[in-house]
């Protein structure tokens, strides 16, 4: 079978026996591709919607891929509501597929399109298209029902793609970037809809995104993956403020490092020490955002910061409506500016500057 024609088997598949709705997703997934392994383990409660994060080639779409039944798994369990899913093909699993490039059928109308899931499971073609036409009314969409794919638009294809997999009636929804091919305007509508839609989705939802804005504002709890790897899973608001790698420290914006605790003193591991007002013993990761430095083209006289180091700058580019400073030295670090401060210190490539920061500005937390 092809990969489109995996992924829209992947689509469309009646509930196997054996569930128990409300027991939810208790999975440990190990596939070997070549020299590559995913091994994770990824549960979630009904009504809960988990987003998968990482780099590239983290393992992120191979999870979600053998979820879906596409990616056989070399060892460990896949259980939903209590069934074991881990032989039973794609086509026989409670699951429901958004894919990135949304696969609707370019020949079949937005109503044909949500309806063909309900036919695949046996409805008649009346009571399917029925099915179908709830779905496109919730999500704003009745009056495009005799559309094509052609002329729909990208966010419209969006919600024709997510009612065509609710209206199996699926367990596990899955979303594979389900905003990546929209641009920036449509794309913060877009979230909004499907944010309230998920809120009413009474299954599991997992959603694997490169976003963190997008992970932040649509799931309940964050799973980390580096190397085929859970490195940190959590809440957003905990992961955001407690980053345990630099991929999540550059994520949601931080300044992260790691070293020893001596009270209220951090000794990096490599470079200086950061004072912090916590008071702490041992190994920690201490963080600031780049909004929290102050630059000085000489050392400051009249200054509160508690740190204080010399750098270079080895760039700068546009961050919103504030430059972001790339700086080395005594410690490596970023630094937001606004365009005028910027300005003000002639900062170029090369330049030499101070970098402060002030203790209560600072996190420390145990590593």
């Amino acid at each position: 079978m092809t990969d489109t024609g995996e992924r829209k088997a992947a689509m469309d598949c009646p509930a196997p026996d054996g569930h128990r709705p409300g027991e939810g997703l208790d999975a440990r997934l190990v596939v070997a591709r070549g020299a590559f392994r995913l091994d994770i383990a990824l549960t979630a409660a009904p009504g809960e919607v988990v987003a998968l994060l990482g780099p590239n080639g983290a393992g992120k779409t191979t999870a979600l891929r053998a979820l879906a039944g596409l990616v056989p798994l070399a060892d460990g369990h896949l259980r939903l509501d209590g069934a074991e899913l881990d032989r039973t093909p794609p086509e026989s699993r409670p699951v429901g597929v958004v894919f990135q490039d949304y696969l609707l059928f370019p020949h079949l109308t937005a109503l044909d399109n949500v309806a063909f899931g309900p036919r695949c499971r046996g409805a008649g073609k009346a009571e399917a298209r029925a099915r179908a036409a709830v779905w496109l009314d919730r999500m704003g969409l009745a009056a495009h029902a005799g559309t094509k794919p052609r002329r729909l638009s990208g966010g419209q294809a969006q919600r024709v793609a997510l009612a065509r997999a609710l209206a199996t009636g699926p367990r596990l929804l899955l979303l594979d970037e389900p905003l990546a091919a929209l641009d920036a305007r449509t794309r913060l509508e877009v979230r909004a809809r499907l944010r309230r839609h998920l809120a009413e989705f009474e299954a599991v939802a997992v959603l694997v995104t490169h976003d963190p804005l997008d992970a932040m504002v649509l799931a309940d709890r964050l799973v980390v993956v580096e190397d085929g790897a859970v490195v940190q899973e959590g809440a957003p608001a905990d992961i955001a403020r407690r980053p345990r790698t630099d991929y999540i420290a550059q994520l949601v914006g931080l300044n992260l490092y790691r070293g020893r605790a001596e009270g209220h003193t951090v000794r990096l591991d490599a470079g200086p020490g950061i004072t912090t007002t916590e008071e702490l013993s041992g190994p920690v990761f201490v963080a600031f955002p780049p909004s929290a430095v102050t630059l000085y083209d000489e050392p400051p006289a009249r200054s509160s910061a508690r740190n204080l180091w010399q750098c270079e700058v080895a760039g700068l580019e546009s961050h919103g409506d504030q430059i972001r400073v790339d700086l080395t030295g005594e410690l490596p670090l970023a630094a937001d500016l606004t365009t005028v401060a910027a300005a003000e210190l002639g900062l170029h490539p090369g330049a030499r500057v101070w970098a402060a920061v002030k203790a209560t500005q600072t996190h420390a937390y145990p590593a």
